[in-house]
């Protein structure tokens, strides 16, 4: 009966100490995965503001005045001339502030990988932010179309024959603005992701 005993109490502590790593485990990786998630996250959101505030700069400096004999014959190409191009600058603005200020939430899931309520506003701001650049992007690329090709059926002529450098400016202000969305795709995703992992 001693013997019992005494073969019983080292199996079964050996057992918890044996299994208490092994239940602490999946944890420790769960966490480790949404950790590296989030850290990407941060870094995307890095580079999205890096694109967006590009993006803006370049269409915002976007004039070019053709060289004429007078003064009173120029012809000048700005982008305030149109106001897709104005829209385009302003919400490119406003989604580099939103970026900004997204950052202190994806520092705090990288502290929290576990936290559902910062990753679930992310998720949220960064679809409608994810909207707002796409619906700016694409008109913009509207507009730059028309100005590299023309319309001959409404007798658009395209000026970047003319205007070299000011549809350089806005065509690369246009891809900036395209890998954002690109990036903001994989903000979401990413987001979702960990949330359905949670």
């Amino acid at each position: 009966m001693s013997d019992s005993t005494t073969i019983d109490v080292p199996e079964s502590s050996a057992a918890t100490k044996g299994k208490a790593p092994l239940m602490g485990a999946p944890r420790h990786e769960r966490g480790g995965f949404k950790k590296g998630i989030a850290i990407f996250d941060f870094v995307l959101r890095i580079g999205a503001i890096v694109c967006v505030l590009a993006a803006a700069a370049s269409m915002g400096t976007s004039d070019e005045t053709l060289p004429f004999f007078t003064q009173f014959f120029q012809f000048q190409a700005s982008y305030d001339d149109l106001p897709t191009f104005q829209y385009f600058v302003v919400a490119m603005a406003l989604v580099g502030g939103y970026l900004v200020f997204s950052l202190p939430f994806s520092v705090v899931t990288i502290i929290r990988p576990h936290a559902v309520g910062p990753r679930f506003l992310l998720l949220i701001m960064d679809t409608v932010a994810l909207t707002f650049n796409t619906a700016a992007a694409a008109a913009a690329a509207a507009i730059v179309y028309l100005a590299h090709n023309g319309n001959p059926n409404t007798n658009w002529l395209a000026i970047c024959n003319q205007f070299g450098d000011f549809c350089q400016k806005v065509s690369g202000a246009v891809v900036a603005s395209f890998v954002a969305v690109l990036l903001f795709v994989v903000l979401v995703v990413l987001s979702g992701l960990v949330l359905r992992k949670h």
